[in-house]
């Protein structure tokens, strides 16, 4: 029976440990930390639950492919209720509904912008006709550059919109400019500027239209949870405050992790969940790596920043589960955070009211509220300990300003701060990118690191990192390329 060692149980690493160890390898996942999930775990504020990271759960099609590799079916293990609306948008004081059901859709923009109703339904029958094509690039290993001449690749070219970014795909299809944002500020979702998030990302707000949005009771990290759980049951183990302090290398061969105890263990294969870039700058000693060493990191693109504040309040908004508020001139504010790296004046500020939806995350007549701004990475050397507070108090201002969340403040029971800073050093994220590297074309498919790492034998990479890259569905897709690749008959040294 192979050995297989994960670094890091992610969302990655652990649909990689479930599927593994339902196929009868021997697997063993260490976590830095006390609980699973990473970004996508769980934590509590006195009797407040709070997901970390991803509040949004769509395509859920790959989630249940995922379960039943593993022999199981996720509705036992997950209680999902899809959102109507999925989320509601707020410009210049108007509050914009979006909807997956069609003729609603069809009547808000009726509402809000008229003569767009015919874009729409083009926009969801070219985009059904692109995702057919570029689902299965994102299902596929892209190892070599003879891939983008694969039948699929090519069927795929004529789609990808190349030279083209997600804004101008969708001024093909809408006039009104709130209307461009509602279909491409997604584009947050890879941490990038919907001006330079590459065309073929249309299928993002695609994704949300044609499939929904679910929200899980108990939060998005049930999801983490619920593979860590299926693992277990399948014989894998994880193995908690048990980090990884070194990769020990031989040429090109692992030949051990060295764990924050000092203890030294074997494996057939290993698998890295960790954040890409953080992983190789910590974890493997200089020199080692040459595509992928400090200084060819450092000129890598990597996405922005987030910053957080989560809240128990005494009290629940009627207000809708998710909220996303735009900045008056959304294109400056996602400039400042993308390429001048300063703050805004005025951000965009998103925020996730799921009590509304979920009693189980706070006491009766209390809520969880979740409070996110997109900010630029550590790269800006932004010193969070002098801004913190300032920028939290212009947080809430804008939010009692132009909400319904109007006095917020006055209810705070608890309250946590998470900054770029502490995306870095707490939760091990490089240059605080929570969204990991950046999207661009030229670093997709084969130009991302590879699920099978090229510089090290018997070494695999999931996770957001790697191909196809960041958010939920694509980085279950990654374990899912990941692990049909070790699990190919014979692998052969790089």
């Amino acid at each position: 029976m192979k050995k297989i060692a994960i670094i890091g149980a992610g969302p990655g690493g652990l649909a990689s440990a479930m599927i593994l160890a339902a196929k009868g390898y021997d697997v063993h996942v260490y976590e830095k930390q006390s609980y699973v999930g990473g970004r996508n775990g769980h934590f509590t504020l006195g009797d407040y639950t709070f997901d970390i990271g991803p509040t949004f759960l769509s395509m859920p099609q790959i989630m249940e492919e995922i379960f039943e590799m593993s022999g199981r079916n996720v509705h036992d293990y997950m209680d999902l209720k899809e959102l109507s609306p999925m989320y509601e948008l707020q410009f210049d004081g108007k509050r914009v509904p979006m909807y997956r059901e069609r003729e609603k859709m069809l009547e808000v923009i009726a509402e809000h912008f008229p003569g767009n109703e015919a874009g729409y339904e083009d926009f969801m029958k070219d985009t059904r006709e692109k995702m057919q094509a570029l689902m299965p690039l994102l299902q596929t290993k892209h190892n070599k550059l003879t891939d983008y001449m694969s039948k699929r690749a090519l069927k795929a070219l004529p789609k990808l919109s190349l030279g083209k970014s997600v804004y101008d795909v969708l001024s093909d299809y809408f006039t009104d400019e709130r209307l461009k944002i509602a279909f491409t500020f997604q584009a947050k979702y890879l941490g990038m500027s919907p001006w330079e998030c590459p065309g073929a990302f249309s299928i993002l707000s695609y994704m949300e239209h044609e499939w929904g949005v679910f929200h899980p009771i108990g939060g998005v990290n049930q999801l983490s949870k619920a593979m860590a759980e299926v693992t277990e049951e399948h014989g894998g183990q994880i193995h908690l405050k048990e980090g990884v302090q070194k990769i020990n290398v031989s040429g090109k061969e692992i030949t051990g992790l060295v764990l924050d105890s000092g203890e030294t263990v074997h494996a057939d294969e290993y698998i890295i969940n960790a954040d890409f870039a953080e992983a190789m700058t910590r974890l493997v000693d200089d020199g080692v790596l040459r595509r992928h060493s400090k200084e060819k990191l450092q000129k890598k693109k990597f996405s922005c920043s987030t910053f957080m504040i989560y809240v128990g309040l005494d009290k629940v908004y009627d207000m809708p589960h998710h909220t996303i508020l735009f900045a008056e001139d959304y294109q400056k504010n996602v400039n400042e955070m993308t390429k001048d790296l300063v703050l805004s004046d005025e951000p965009s500020i998103y925020i996730h009211n799921a009590s509304v939806t979920d009693p189980t995350l706070a006491p009766e007549g209390h809520s969880a509220v979740y409070i996110l701004a997109p900010v630029p990475n550590n790269y800006s050397e932004i010193d969070w300990d002098d801004k913190q507070e300032t920028f939290k108090s212009l947080i809430y201002d804008e939010i009692e300003k132009k909400t319904g969340f109007t006095d917020i403040r006055s209810h705070v029971v608890e309250e946590k701060v998470l900054t770029p800073k502490q995306w870095e050093t707490d939760h091990f994220v490089h240059q605080g990118a929570t969204f990991s590297l950046g999207h661009q074309l030229s670093q997709m498919m084969y130009f991302r690191p590879h699920n099978r790492f090229q510089e090290l034998d018997h070494c695999w990479l999931v996770g957001g990192g790697t191909h196809p890259g960041s958010g939920l569905p694509t980085i279950l897709e990654s374990a899912r390329i990941t692990t049909g690749w070790i699990r190919e008959e014979e692998v052969q040294p790089i």
